[in-house]
């Protein structure tokens, strides 16, 4: 097959999106299907792999998206010869693929990453909650009943839309994760950032966006150093609020037990992890959080909140905890976990256990197995639609 990916953003950009789009094209090209990837500007970034299409856009500040609403004339005419495409994003991918392909008959699978109605809150607080839920509520239903099928990563996300109107069909296929390269992974990193072996690290990595709750995480934390000595919190990732989160730990007194590392390789990640004791995380926008489900295959509990993704990953006191977004009962679960170790231990070799299921090999045959359904299903309307080009073609030259 030919396989479209369509996604408003993409490399330079780390992102859980841009990670499963990546990962999915290896392993559908190692398949030997061929896949190519549609997205909007970096026109001069040095890809390192092939087939990525890039049309030119405006940049929106330093978000990494870019803005248009058409591709170029090449990477349109190279999206018309796709068997199928998936859709990554609704609003600008997903409008491209409604006015470019729907008319071929190439079907288009959808699948929903994101919270965006919590998303619009964090970023537009200025926005009433009904404005934005009102858009959701007009445009998510009839988006959703004009592609050929839904993908929800998770039952609790498959809810929300259910609850924005959404009717159509909607399968479940979780994202998932290169899980071997995590189940590998050992610890040598302790010593080179100064940890001692007796120290409890630990660790977050994601977006320092508004939408995580790092600050709550922060401020959880400051309460779990006060009882426990050796307590250090690892923050990998980036984003707009790093600076003012670095301003935070130091203005509650918690600078000297967080390090913050920034942006890391990926291929470092398993390492970082390896090296830890417990995963922790306070964002409840999550749709299904691939940075815990890579902390469970490291072997490692987590903590999260009862949320949509989190709450569907976490097994609540078996492959961690789950805790109300509430700070005491957090850092009351968190303290816990770091003054157990035998807890610690049993928790994550059942997180290890239940990290089996989001193996990318079986989460891509599910997939295929939809895409071929799909594009078995338009072949007699794409060669009818065919035959009628062809007819017209001929009367124009008779």
């Amino acid at each position: 097959m030919r396989i479209g990916m369509m996604t408003d953003i993409y490399k330079p950009h780390v992102s859980g999106i841009t990670n499963y789009i990546s990962l999915n094209k290896q392993v559908l090209e190692q398949a030997g299907h061929e896949v190519f990837i549609f997205t909007f500007g970096d026109l001069d970034y040095p890809d390192e792999e092939t087939n990525v299409i890039r049309s030119p856009g405006l940049s929106l500040v330093d978000t990494g998206y870019y803005l248009n609403f058409r591709y170029s004339r090449k990477a349109k005419a190279l999206l018309l010869t796709m068997d199928l495409v998936h859709v990554n994003h609704p609003f600008l991918s997903g409008r491209l693929a409604l006015r470019y392909c729907r008319p071929l008959h190439i079907p288009i699978v959808f699948t929903n990453h994101t919270r965006y109605d919590l998303y619009a809150q964090a970023y537009l607080p200025l926005l009433p909650e009904e404005i934005s839920a009102s858009f959701l509520q007009s445009y998510m239903p009839p988006f959703c009943t004009a592609v050929d099928l839904v993908i929800s990563p998770s039952p609790g996300m498959a809810g929300v839309l259910r609850k924005l109107g959404v009717t159509s069909l909607i399968e479940v296929v979780p994202n998932g994760v290169e899980l071997e390269r995590y189940q590998q992974a050992f610890e040598d990193c302790r010593a080179e950032f100064g940890f001692k072996p007796e120290d409890i690290l630990l660790i977050y990595s994601g977006r320092l966006g508004p939408e995580k709750s790092v600050d709550f995480l922060l401020r959880a934390f400051a309460g779990v150093a006060e009882a426990v000595e050796d307590v250090h919190l690892l923050i990998i990732g980036g984003g707009p609020e790093e600076e003012a989160l670095k301003k935070l730990a130091a203005e509650i007194g918690v600078a000297n037990r967080v390090r913050f590392f920034g942006m890391i390789a990926y291929d470092r990640m398993p390492q970082y992890l390896a090296m830890c004791d417990v995963f922790v995380t306070a964002s409840v926008t999550e749709v299904l959080p691939l940075s815990v489900i890579e902390a469970m295959a490291t072997g490692l509990p987590a903590l999260g909140i009862h949320s949509v993704g989190v709450g569907d990953t976490i097994e609540d006191g078996s492959t961690g905890f789950l805790a109300s977004q509430n700070q005491a009962a957090y850092a009351a679960k968190l303290t816990r976990l770091c003054l157990d170790r035998s807890l610690r231990r049993k928790m994550g070799l059942a997180a290890r256990k239940a990290s089996e299921k989001y193996a990318v090999e079986h989460a891509m045959q599910i997939m295929l197995a939809h895409y071929e359904r799909l594009v078995f299903a338009a072949l007699p309307r794409r060669r009818s639609l065919s035959s009628r080009i062809r007819s017209r073609v001929e009367k124009l030259r008779a």
